[in-house]
Parts: structure tokens; C-alpha cells; sequence
């Protein structure tokens, strides 16, 4: 896999260092999409049609949803309908048209921290209470779900909407048919939907299998709604390219309606023919680029390792890792008592500040996801392994150097 610089190409991950972190020479690790070029035949496919010259008003080509399909039931084992399919403009875009078409304010919303910020920040955007179901830190470092307080929280009348994140971000989880069984069946039983965000789903590791929630139960598939895009796997975001899978009809067809009246499902060619084409023609590259990041991911825990202060979980899922800097925020502390005294008793600026201003890495600050994020990192490692091993002895350089 080439890594590709996107300095100068308006890339979130590239041009918007400054006004995010301040400084614009920094190793970029934290938007999750990857540095490498999105595989060939979709960047044929849309060379085909920029060439052609119009870019009028479009229909959705015919084979754009059995497609999905096809993909879904050879790469997933999910098997579904295309009626069940629609477009969306966006996976945090859809989370919101489901926020504000099911729910009103004053309505509860469950999420599972420490997770992906916009589970957070669009629920409480538009007016709804959030409600922490936070996941529990296991001995070896991983996460469970808290069944005994969700089944808790859920007793109550007013919670309408549970945000799954599966696989997890930022954990890389994939969970077990157990634990979202288990989730169905309280979500259920007390009337809550469940939005599943399962973007990273196409991308196990290790030969590991992502399991779709709404394939669960009967209870599973009732009140599921489902998003997914080629995104993620096959590097290609900026086209927008997500879709909705929402098995229910009672739940499915007003919903659609809605969004079709309003015109929130109406995709661009460049969508449909970028995805048609990742799907039909991509799959080679995805195996490939998965054991890259493999390979990627095994680099960065060797670095660790010699670093010592930092612990990595190793993801099932994606290409993004999880960093438990906890040791790493004493041992600065230790050894520059000032350290406190700029940043109060927040022990997380000083972790934020070590990677943006004393060794210049852009990471994604972990207090972000919310509870028990605190004193962690996420590392994106969908790049070179030049720029990891760049990234790394960087660290260990300002540790023992």
C-alpha cells in the first residue's frame, strides 16, 4: 500500500491541522480514513464519468442496491431484501434524520461510552438527554457491555433510541453474537430502537467475522436500523456513499417516505458508481490492504513495547487503535512537577499537549468519547509504516533520548 500526502487537497486529516490543533507541522493520525489511494477500479469508474463531460441530474443506476446485497450476504452473511435498502447521505447524518423523525426532545438517547463523539454530539445537538451506559474495562484491558445497568437505565418510559457502534470505535470490538443478543432482548423488551453504525464492518482482522446486529434475534431485527458504506474500506468518504438497512416495515416504510419527500435519500452518480464499483471489483484490494494494516498495527505494538508507558489494544476491526496512555501521563508528570501547574488538575492536557507541542503528532484526544475515554489516545494506523515508525520513535525519543 502507497502512502499518499493530501497536503493541498482541502483533506480534513491534512489542511485542518492548524485550526484544530494549532500547528500545521504535524504527523496527521487521528481523522479515520486512510493514506493510501482508494483502489483502481473505483478511481476508473469515476475518471469514466468525469470525462463524459455533464454532471446533470441522475438515476440510481439498476444494479446499485443488488449490489449491496450481493455484498452484504457474501462478506457479512446477512441476507436481505433490496426494499429493506436506501440511501443516505451520511452515517452521522442518518443518525440524526432517525434522532429527529422517531424521537422529540426531552426523549432519552443511550450510547455506550467511550465512543465515536458524534454519538454524543448529535443526540444533545438536537435537544435529546443522553443517557451513559458506559462500557466496562475488562483485566486485559478490553470492553464489555454493562447489561446490568442498561437493563436499569432502560426501565424507564422515556428512553426511545440506543446508538451501537459495531464494530466499536474506538476499541475495534466486534461483538459477540452473545452480547448483542443480549442487547436486543432489552432493547425489546422496554421499546428502544437501536441504531447500529457498522461502517467499520467490512474490515476484521486476524480472520475474524463481523456479525450484524440485526441478524441476532428475531427481537434484533424488529428494532434495528442498520448503516453501512464502502467508506471506510475502500478509503473513499469524501463521496458520501452510505446506505440504510432497516429489515422492519412498520418501522421502514413512513421513515423512508419521509426521507424520500424531503429528498435525503437522493444519491449523486459519483455515490452509486464509486460503490458499485468498490463492491463488484474491490474485494481483492480490501484483503489486501487489511493485512497491511495487520502488519501495521504488529509494528506499533512492538514500538510500544520498548516505549513501555503505552498500551495498545489490539482491534479486531478497522485500522484505528486505541491507546492507553494512562502510564505514559505519570511518567510526564513525574518527571516535570510543572507540568500540572499549566494545565490545573487536568492530566489530560498534559497528554495532549506532549504529542501536539513537544513531539508533534496529531492523535485523536481520547477525553472526546466521552466517559472513560480519559488518558487515552486513538491512533490511526491506515497509513505508511514509515510514518509509523516516524510517529513512534518520536516517542521513544522523548522518553530516553
Amino acid at each position: 500500500m502507497k502512502y499518499i500526502d493530501r497536503r493541498g487537497t482541502y483533506s480534513i486529516k491534512f489542511d485542518d491541522l492548524k485550526s484544530r490543533y494549532g500547528r500545521e507541522n504535524l504527523i496527521p493520525l487521528w481523522v479515520a480514513d486512510m493514506d493510501f489511494k482508494t483502489p483502481y477500479c473505483v478511481r476508473k469508474a469515476l475518471s469514466n464519468l468525469v470525462n463524459q463531460g455533464v454532471y446533470g441530474y441522475n438515476t440510481i443506476p439498476e444494479d446499485y442496491f443488488p449490489t449491496i446485497k450481493e455484498w452484504l450476504s457474501k462478506v457479512q452473511k446477512w441476507d436481505v431484501e433490496e426494499e429493506w435498502l436506501t440511501f443516505i447521505p451520511g452515517i452521522v447524518k442518518g443518525i440524526g434524520y432517525v434522532i429527529n423523525y422517531f424521537t422529540k426532545p426531552s426523549d432519552k438517547i443511550i450510547v455506550q461510552p467511550p465512543i465515536y463523539p458524534p454519538f454524543m454530539s448529535v443526540p444533545a445537538g438536537n435537544d435529546r438527554k443522553l443517557v451513559f451506559n458506559p462500557l466496562i474495562k475488562t483485566s486485559c484491558g478490553n470492553y464489555e457491555m454493562d447489561f446490568n445497568n442498561l437493563e436499569k437505565i432502560a426501565s424507564g418510559n422515556d428512553c426511545k433510541l440506543l446508538i451501537l457502534s459495531n464494530p466499536h470505535n474506538p476499541a475495534g470490538i466486534l461483538w459477540s453474537r452473545e452480547s448483542l443478543s443480549k442487547l436486543a432482548e432489552i432493547c425489546h423488551k422496554h421499546n428502544i430502537l437501536v441504531i447500529s453504525d457498522e461502517i467499520h464492518a467490512d474490515m476484521p482482522l486476524w480472520g475474524a467475522q463481523h456479525i450484524p446486529f440485526a441478524t441476532v434475534s428475531k427481537e434484533a431485527a424488529e428494532i434495528s436500523i442498520t448503516f453501512g458504506a464502502p467508506s471506510k474500506t475502500f478509503n473513499m468518504a469524501g463521496i458520501v456513499s452510505s446506505f440504510a438497512v432497516i429489515p422492519n416495515e412498520k418501522i421502514r416504510v413512513y421513515f423512508y417516505k419521509w426521507l424520500h419527500i424531503n429528498e435525503l435519500c437522493s444519491p449523486t452518480i459519483f455515490s452509486t458508481v464509486g460503490t458499485i464499483a468498490a463492491y463488484k471489483e474491490g474485494d481483492r484490494w480490501r484483503l489486501e490492504m487489511l493485512k497491511y494494516i495487520e502488519s501495521n498495527i504488529i509494528l506499533l505494538e512492538k514500538w510500544c513495547k520498548k516505549i513501555k508507558f503505552i498500551k495498545p489494544l489490539r482491534p479486531n476491526a478497522s485500522f484505528l487503535v486505541w491507546l492507553d496512555c494512562n502510564e505514559l501521563i505519570d511518567y510526564l508528570i513525574c518527571n516535570d512537577q510543572s507540568l500540572m501547574e499549566k494545565v490545573g488538575s487536568d492530566k489530560q492536557k498534559v497528554l495532549v499537549d506532549f504529542f501536539v507541542n513537544t513531539i508533534r503528532i496529531a492523535l485523536n484526544d481520547g477525553a472526546t468519547f466521552g466517559p472513560g475515554g480519559e488518558g487515552y489516545m486513538r491512533y490511526n494506523a491506515g497509513t505508511g509504516r514509515n510514518i509509523i515508525n516516524e510517529s513512534m520513535s518520536r516517542i521513544y525519543n522523548a522518553i530516553y533520548k
